[in-house]
């Protein structure tokens, strides 16, 4: 397995195991590999028909002016040349077929994945539900999948309105996400890192803007992870966080947003339980920092438009505090 690259997103959030940009031909799990060798086997075999027609088409041009001046014919020559390529292609097509097919069948879904989760794709953002061991719904997050290292997992892809296509490319294929409808896919990766993924399917205004992150972790980072996103907000020790909860449950806000252990208890926006320790906000918009979520807060209109947030009239003291707030959701 190569060693993991590092790289820089245009948010400032540091990405490692990948690019830096989301590529198919940067593997770091096993369904990510089987594609790739898929895309370099299919690359390589056209690249030598490719070169192959070339040479066969210089070799007629040369051989049909010579013929010309020599007043000689090649019909049945023609005849073997063309009935031998129209073989070849037959024979071409199917390999690729039956080697995409086996592809597919071996990144299918075990029944014994480790860890499910469940990714509903919004207009424009990543809703993700952990459940516990019964299947019951523990806890949400957004934009963000952590996962475990060495261990397969299984995503239950759905939509909530039309169709969209999860893809991280550095550990598995795409998969459509159809309103209606549940999709699985494999995600298994073998290194720690964060590995960008995006929505791969144009799926409205903002569909460049619906990034998502998957952050693979080791089992005993990721356990404590779980535990700590099990755990209710804590009630903010700073005054200005303070004042800002307060005047966030009083605004809209509480009626779109949940914030575990408050009376916020709305579903229309990502649950905002933990946001303050999550990379970025707004789909891989901005690096989540106290700036950016009151930037956001105070006109998301202006940074994604078309996005289902309104804007929310607070003062400048509001802002401030409530943004502090977020912040302090860790």
């Amino acid at each position: 397995m190569r060693a993991p690259r590092i790289g820089l997103l245009s948010t400032g959030v540091l990405v490692s195991g990948c690019s830096g940009s989301q590529s198919a031909l940067n593997p770091y799990g096993a369904p990510a590999i089987h594609v790739e060798h898929l895309i370099v086997g299919i690359v390589v075999l056209s690249g030598v028909i490719w070169l192959l027609v070339m040479v066969m088409l210089a070799l007629a041009l040369r051989r049909g002016r010579r013929a010309e001046t020599e007043g000689q014919t090649f019909e049945g020559r023609l005849t073997m040349a063309v009935s031998a390529a129209v073989a070849l292609t037959v024979a071409i097509i199917a390999g690729m077929t039956i080697a995409s097919f086996y592809t597919t069948r071996s990144i299918g879904v075990p029944q014994s994945a480790a860890v499910t989760i469940t990714v509903r794709a919004q207009q424009w953002w990543w809703q993700v539900i952990y459940a516990g061991s019964d299947g019951t719904p523990t806890f949400q997050t957004a934009n963000e999948i952590h996962i475990p290292v060495g261990q397969d997992v299984r995503l239950q892809l759905e939509s909530a309105d039309v169709v969209h296509s999860f893809w991280v490319p550095s550990l598995a294929g795409k998969q459509d996400l159809v309103p209606g409808r549940s999709n699985d896919l494999l995600l298994r990766a073998e290194k720690p890192g964060i590995y960008r993924g995006q929505c791969a399917e144009f799926c409205g205004l903002q569909h460049s803007h619906m990034a998502v992150m998957v952050i693979a972790e080791a089992p005993s980072d990721y356990a404590r992870w779980i535990t700590s996103q099990r755990a209710d907000a804590m009630m903010p020790a700073d005054p200005d966080a303070a004042s800002g909860q307060a005047a966030f449950l009083a605004k809209p806000c509480a009626a779109c947003h949940t914030i575990r252990g408050t009376q916020a208890t709305g579903t229309t926006g990502p649950d905002l339980t933990h946001i303050g320790s999550r990379q970025t906000i707004a789909a891989g918009l901005l690096e989540t920092t106290r700036g950016s979520l009151a930037a956001w807060i105070a006109d998301p209109q202006t940074l994604k438009p078309g996005n289902n947030m309104p804007m929310v009239p607070l003062t400048s003291i509001e802002l401030q505090n409530i943004s502090a707030y977020m912040d302090s959701l860790k």
